[in-house]
C-alpha cells in the first residue's frame, strides 16, 4: 500500500500542509487509482526551515521525501506516488545536507514525531506504543519501576535537571488523607524561541500519556492532569484526541490494561503566565488561584495540589519514560555524560540555517548543534553567541561553543540548559539590546509577589534602556551587577532568581558593548537606533533621489544629480535610505 503523509505540525500548516493536504486529497478523490494511495498526516519532524514536507511510503518504508512544497505541486506529488517515478518532483527532494540534519541526531524523545499519525492511536501501537506501560502494569512493583527510572539517570528536562527518580520516590513515600495523589504534566512552555514541547504533544501525545501513566502508576496517583498553555490549541486538540482513544482502549481510567491500577487524566488550559512555569505557580493556578510561586517546604511532593502528594515533571522528561521501561535503565545511561545521561532536544532558532527541533546525546558540544546540525550562520556572518535557557539563562560566546551540553558544563559558564531553548546570535546582534529584550519580557511576567522579583527586575531594564538610548552612565555596570546578586539572593522562585543571568552573562562577556554605549555613545553592532548615525558620502552620491523619496520622515535634503545630505535631527534611524541607494552612498556610524 502506498501513502502519501503530510507534515501537520504548527509549523507545517504555518507554511501552508493544510492547503497541500486539501489539494492532495481532492486529486485522490477524482482519480480512479486514488484508493490505491493513502493519503494521511503526521507532526512536525523538527525540520521547520523545509516545511511543508510531504512523505510518500510504501507500506512501511519512506521511498521519498519532498520539501518545500506548496499546493501547485499537489498534481505531482500524486503523480509521482502512482507511477513510482519521482523525475516530476526532482526539484522538491530532499538534498542530501539536509537529510544529515535529522542522521546527526539521536531520538528517543522525538522517535516518533514526523512519523506517526497523531491522531490514530493504532498507529503509534504498530510501532511499539504503549509496551512499556503493558510491561509496567504485567508485574513491576512501583519501587521496580522507580529503581529504572533511577538506574537511567533521567533528570528533569524542564530546567533543574533534578532527579526524576528522587521526586517520583518522594511522592510515592509521602502519606495522603484522603488517599488522593496526582501527576501533573508542566506543558506551560514560555520561553521566547522554545516549541520543544508543543512539538511532542502535537506530534506523539501518546508517547505522553504513556509516560505519564507509568509515572502515575510509580507514585500511586488516581489522576493525571497536563497543564498547558492555551497558545497550543492544536495541542490541546491533539491531546485531547489521544485521551478519548486511550480511555477507549483501555490505557486510561479504571482497571488500566485489565490491572488494579486506576487513574484517568484531563487537560487544564493555562492562561500563559511564565510564571507559572514554577511548579507552585503552576499548582495554584490549577486551584483557580492567580499564579504565585508558594514558600517552600512543604514541596510539592507532601504538599502539591489540594495540599495533597503531587509530582510535576515536564513534556520531554514523560516522553523518555516509555522508551526507558521498553529498552532499560542502562540503554539510557549508556548515552551522555557521566554528570547528564540521555538525550536533550532542542529548539533551535535565531541567525542558523537550518532551524527546528534537534535531539543529541548529552556531552555533544554547542559547535556540534550549531554548525554541524543547524548548517551555522545563515548569510556567512560571523557567529556572536548563543542564548541557552530562554530568559532565565544566559548568552554564551562564540569562543566557548566547544562547552559540552551537560548540566554543569553549562552551568559553569553562567547559561543554564533550561527547557531546551538555543537562539543563536550573529555579529549583528546588540548584546545590550538582548539583555534588555530579556528583562522587558522577566519584568512583564513577573507575578509581583516578592519585592526583588517585582522591583529589582524593573530597575535592571530601566538601566538597560537608558545604555542603549544614550543615556548610560559611569557606574551604570557596576550598579547593573549589584542589582543581579541582590535579585538572585532575594527572589522567592525561580523567575527572580534567574531573571539577571542574560545582564550578567553579557556583562561577563561583553562588557566592551556595555562600555561603547555608555562611555563612546556608540553600539558596535549598529543595532541601538538612539546611537546610529546615517549618513551620505558625497564621493559616493549621484543625485538619483531614491533615498529622498523613500524616506518616511523627509529627512533627506539635495538636489537632482548633486550629493544628498540628511538630517540627523530629523532622522529616525529606519535603515530605509540604506536599502534603497544602489551605490553603496549611504553608510552607518
Amino acid at each position: 500500500m502506498k501513502r502519501i503523509v503530510v507534515g501537520e505540525g504548527s509549523c507545517g500548516i504555518a507554511a501552508g500542509a493544510s492547503k497541500v493536504y486539501a489539494e492532495i486529497e481532492k486529486l485522490l478523490s477524482g482519480s480512479d487509482n486514488g484508493s490505491d494511495i493513502e493519503l494521511g498526516i503526521t507532526g512536525c519532524i523538527g525540520m521547520c526551515y523545509l516545511e511543508p514536507i510531504v512523505d510518500i511510503y510504501e507500506d512501511d518504508t519512506l521511498v521519498q521525501r519532498l520539501v518545500q512544497v506548496s499546493e501547485n505541486d499537489a498534481e505531482n506529488i500524486v503523480g509521482a506516488a502512482m507511477s513510482g517515478n519521482f523525475d516530476v518532483v526532482e526539484a522538491l527532494k530532499i538534498k542530501p545536507e539536509d537529510e544529515a540534519f535529522l542522521n546527526k541526531q539521536t531520538r528517543i524523545a522525538l522517535r516518533n514525531c514526523g512519523i506517526v499519525d497523531p491522531t490514530d492511536i493504532s498507529d503509534y501501537e504498530r510501532r511499539g506504543g504503549y509496551s512499556g506501560l503493558k510491561k509496567v502494569l504485567g508485574g513491576m512493583s512501583q519501587d521496580d519501576v522507580i529503581e529504572v527510572i533511577k538506574t537511567s539517570g533521567l533528570a528533569g528536562r524542564g530546567g533543574a535537571g533534578f532527579p526524576t527518580w528522587f521526586k517520583w520516590n518522594a511522592a510515592k513515600n509521602s502519606e495522603s488523607k484522603t488517599n488522593r495523589k496526582y501527576l501533573i504534566c508542566n506543558a506551560d512552555e514560555g520561553d521566547p524561541g522554545a516549541f520543544m514541547d508543543r512539538a511532542v504533544i502535537e506530534s506523539d501525545p501518546h508517547n505522553l500519556i504513556e509516560g505519564m501513566m507509568i509515572g502515575a502508576y510509580a507514585i500511586g496517583a488516581t489522576e493525571a492532569v497536563v497543564y498547558v498553555r492555551a497558545e497550543y490549541p492544536l495541542a490541546i486538540v491533539r491531546l485531547e484526541n489521544a485521551i478519548k482513544q486511550a480511555r477507549e482502549k483501555g490505557m486510561l481510567g479504571k482497571n488500566i490494561c485489565g490491572s488494579d491500577f486506576s487513574c484517568d487524566m484531563r487537560i487544564k488550559a493555562g492562561a500563559g503566565a511564565f510564571v507559572c512555569g514554577e511548579e507552585t505557580a503552576l499548582i495554584e493556578s490549577l486551584e483557580g488561584k492567580r499564579g504565585m510561586p508558594r514558600l517552600k517546604p512543604p514541596f510539592p511532593a507532601q504538599a502539591g495540589y489540594n495540599l495533597e502528594p503531587s509530582n510535576i515533571n515536564n513534556v520531554e522528561t514523560f516522553a523518555n519514560v516509555p522508551w526507558i521501561l521498553a529498552n532499560g535503565g542502562e540503554a539510557f545511561a549508556a548515552m551522555g555524560t557521566e554528570d547528564s545521561k540521555g538525550t536533550k532536544v532542542f529548539a533551535v532558532t535565531g541567525k542558523v540555517r537550518k532551524g527546528g527541533l534537534v535531539e543529541v546525546p548529552m556531552g555533544m558540544t554547542l559547535r556540534d548543534v550549531i554548525f554541524d546540525i543547524a548548517g551555522g550562520i545563515r548569510d556567512d556572518k560571523q557567529c556572536k553567541a548563543v542564548q541557552m535557557g530562554g530568559p532565565s539563562g544566559g548568552c554564551i560566546p562564540y569562543e566557548l561553543f566547544d562547552t559540552l551540553i551537560d548540566y554543569k558544563a553549562l552551568g559553569a559558564t553562567g547559561a543554564i540548559m533550561g527547557s531546551g531553548g538555543m537562539v543563536v546570535m550573529d555579529e549583528s546582534t546588540c548584546m545590550v539590546g538582548m539583555a534588555k529584550f530579556f528583562l522587558d519580557f522577566t519584568t512583564k511576567e513577573s507575578c509581583g509577589k516578592c519585592v526583588p522579583c517585582r522591583i529589582g527586575t524593573k530597575r535592571l531594564y530601566e538601566i538597560l534602556t537608558r545604555i542603549v538610548e544614550g543615556d548610560g552612565k559611569e557606574g551604570d555596570i557596576e550598579l547593573l551587577e549589584e542589582l543581579c546578586n541582590a535579585i538572585k539572593d532575594g527572589s522567592l522562585c525561580g523567575l527572580g532568581q534567574t531573571a539577571p543571568n542574560p545582564v550578567l552573562t553579557t556583562i561577563r562577556y561583553f562588557r566592551d558593548e556595555y562600555e561603547a554605549h555608555i562611555k563612546e555613545k556608540k553600539c558596535p553592532a549598529h543595532e541601538c537606533a538612539s546611537l546610529l548615525e546615517y549618513r551620505i558620502s558625497p564621493d559616493k552620491c549621484v543625485g538619483c533621489t531614491a533615498c529622498a523619496r523613500k524616506c518616511p520622515a523627509s529627512a533627506i535634503d539635495g538636489d537632482t544629480k548633486s550629493p544628498h545630505n540628511i538630517r540627523q535631527e530629523s532622522c529616525i534611524k529606519c535603515g530605509q535610505c540604506i536599502a534603497t541607494c544602489k551605490f553603496g552612498a549611504i553608510s552607518v556610524e
